[in-house]
């Protein structure tokens, strides 16, 4: 390495070469606003858990977006990002699904069983609730009100 002028390079010129490299081939970021996204956890234990999870773009970086998920907002790099490609209309359904989440997810006494089931909601593969798990939905928002 230049920088070392013919030494056993510091840690910091590595870190520094090692930073310009991943800055260099980085994808740029095409992600928007209300863009419905799958999370790709890739080989980043800061994404434990958030596997499959869809999220919401709130935010678009240079290299990265702000995404909410079922149970909160993260930073993501774009490589560990998906897009699941949906229709405007779509991406309406799942912000509102999402805010529905995050009102029940704010509850102070949610039990167990309605987190189980709003982690569910939050790994959907598609941009809609069945009959079924909008019914669950239902009768979570009603039990809250309590």
């Amino acid at each position: 390495m230049q920088e070392a002028k013919g030494k056993v390079p510091s840690g910091r010129i590595v870190k520094n070469v090692v930073q310009r490299i991943m800055e260099s081939t980085k994808i740029p970021n095409s992600y928007q606003i209300g863009e419905v996204c799958q999370i790709l956890v890739k080989d980043n234990p800061d994404l434990r858990g958030k596997g499959g999870c869809w999220g919401l773009v709130t935010h678009v970086g240079e290299f990265s977006c702000t995404v909410k998920t079922w149970d909160g907002e993260l930073t993501v790099g774009v490589q560990h990002l998906k897009s699941f490609d949906y229709l405007p209309q779509e991406c309406q359904q799942m912000r509102e699904i999402c805010d529905r989440i995050t009102r029940l997810r704010e509850g102070e006494n949610l039990e167990e069983a309605a987190k189980a089931v709003l982690k569910f909601l939050g790994e959907l593969k598609r941009p809609y609730l069945t009959a079924v798990e909008e019914r669950l939905l239902d009768v979570l928002e009603s039990e809250s009100q309590n």
